[in-house]
């Protein structure tokens, strides 16, 4: 295994890294706020969860201390990128 991974949005960008990095054999946690994204890239991630990141409280929930990394793909709204950061 090489590693646990949170992706925060899983638009064009965030769908290609989570899905690359649970290819390569990664769990891979992605959340996102719109459930419809994160349909199509179920199949391809450990867990995936519907997630408001501009909410500290839910990231909170998340155990973000427990990932490897997190990766913060936000690309539609620079303010929640920031926030989610």
């Amino acid at each position: 295994m090489i590693g646990q991974y949170l992706v925060i949005g899983v638009g064009r960008f965030g769908s290609a890294v989570a899905t690359t990095l649970y290819d390569l054999g990664a769990e891979v946690v992605a959340v996102d706020r719109d459930e419809s994204e994160l349909s199509e890239v179920m199949a391809n991630v450990t867990h995936a969860a519907v997630v408001d990141a501009t909410d500290e409280r839910a990231l909170a929930q998340l155990g973000l201390r427990d990932f490897d990394a997190v990766i913060v793909a936000i690309g539609d709204n620079l303010e929640a990128a920031i926030l989610a950061t």
